[in-house]
């Protein structure tokens, strides 16, 4: 790899959606620089490519910062400056540049109009080649230090790591994303940042036993999940799983939950309202004018509230209501029962699952020591941040890669006038 000696030098570390948004925003900002960027693996923009089941899900169609923020865990009230810097509208316009057209589906989501991860992947690093972003794969920083005269020493290993001495740069971005494990951010830690301890997000969760077992892939549109004795709970569509249950509503209630669910170890009750339109005070008079007016049809064969047909039986079921009971000779005992299943229906969760291939994590760079108008370091001159490597994550829907276009964008125009100076 030759370096020209007469030109300063960024290092860009981290070849994913936030590392190469950062890097193509600071070269095309100023081409007197020579952006590289780092990757320790041989693959890039990995996550770009299995999110959203393979159709990546860029960003979500939010009008204002102010909506926006309400989405993010952690980070929230700190990017609301950022998102009137580099927001919603300027993402797709900036892919609409390129090539690539947006399109919004019924939850607010946004996707290529291919429905295709790649489309995303390869106006990336089309974007980077044609800006003069240079990149390296299989190429790790071990160790950054802070020269005393201005810029950093990154020592670097791997296949294609430089054979003689150093990598010397006058600015450096870390984009290295999320890790769940503590001892990833040593090297953080060791340039004086503090690290928020990082856990996972964005999980579902595993019932060994849960009595929905046989119901594997049946989903409702809307239900509400709340964690027993805790102030816990969010509303969405649920899936059921062979492990357990998945689903916005509990990818939602796992992201705002984190470091909750982390400290309990994972191990709680998840109650179910399957009906969240409904309380105890609606439900009861409801069902009884509906027995009065159905009483010779069979229970378990009659699914209520939209509910799918094989959820509804095994509700019935665990009720103890036979496939032959009608609603004239319902038990009160077992209305009872299945009123409690609809509105509260008990999982005892035992462990956590990574949504598909997908994570994300709580906790990393602790925000107050970053600023978030140009994501430079407080500490170190010279050194930004940007993506999950910082202190925030989104909830499911295209938050966590709006975060990460917002503040490489910002990091990225931030170096390249840092350099001009």
């Amino acid at each position: 790899m030759n370096i020209d000696a007469s030109k300063p030098l960024v290092a860009v570390i981290g070849g994913g959606a936030a590392g190469f948004f950062g890097a193509i925003a600071c070269a095309e900002a100023n081409p007197d620089l020579q952006v590289l960027l780092l990757e320790k693996t041989g693959k890039l923009l990995s996550k770009v490519r299995v999110s959203g089941g393979g159709r990546c899900n860029v960003t979500h169609a939010c009008e204002s910062p102010a909506q926006l923020v309400a989405h993010y865990p952690r980070g929230s009230k700190q990017l609301k400056n950022a998102f009137q810097q580099f927001g919603v509208a300027d993402t797709i316009a900036w892919f609409a540049r390129r090539g690539v057209t947006l399109k919004t589906e019924a939850d607010g989501r946004m996707f290529p109009t291919t429905d295709s991860s790649e489309t995303i992947a390869r106006a990336l690093e089309d974007a980077a080649r044609q800006a003069g972003v240079r990149i390296l794969t299989n190429a790790s920083v071990d160790e950054i230090q802070a020269e005393e005269r201005g810029g950093f020493s990154l020592k670097l290993s791997g296949a294609n790591a430089p054979l003689h001495g150093p990598l010397l740069a006058q600015s450096v971005l870390i984009a290295t994303g999320g890790n769940p494990k503590s001892a990833n951010y040593e090297w953080l830690r060791a340039l004086g940042h503090a690290i928020a301890e990082p856990v996972p997000s964005l999980f579902t969760f595993n019932v060994p036993e849960s009595p929905l077992s046989e119901l594997m892939g049946v989903s409702v549109p809307y239900a509400r999940v709340v964690l027993a004795g805790e102030k816990l709970q969010y509303e969405g569509p649920l899936l059921v799983t062979h492990w357990g249950v998945s689903g916005p509503a509990v990818l939602k209630l796992s992201a705002w939950g984190a470091r909750r669910l982390s400290e309990l170890g994972y191990v709680g009750t998840a109650l179910i309202n399957w009906i969240p339109a409904h309380t105890e005070e609606t439900l009861r008079p409801w069902l009884q004018q509906f027995r009065q007016e159905n009483g010779k049809k069979t229970v378990a064969s009659n699914p209520q509230f939209g509910l799918p047909q094989r959820l509804w039986r095994n509700l019935t079921e665990q009720a103890g209501i036979g496939p032959e009971t009608r609603w004239s000779d319902l038990p009160a005992k077992a209305q009872n029962r299945l009123l409690e299943l609809l509105l509260r229906s008990p999982l005892a969760v035992r462990g956590k699952t990574t949504y598909k291939e997908e994570f994300v994590t709580c906790g990393g760079v602790v925000l107050s020591e970053v600023d978030l108008k140009t994501m430079q370091s407080r500490r170190v001159p010279g050194l930004y941040f940007a993506g999950e490597v910082l202190d925030i994550d989104g909830i499911t829907g295209g938050f966590n890669f709006q975060a990460a276009w917002t503040t490489g964008f910002l990091a990225g125009q931030a170096m390249a006038l840092r350099n001009l100076e």
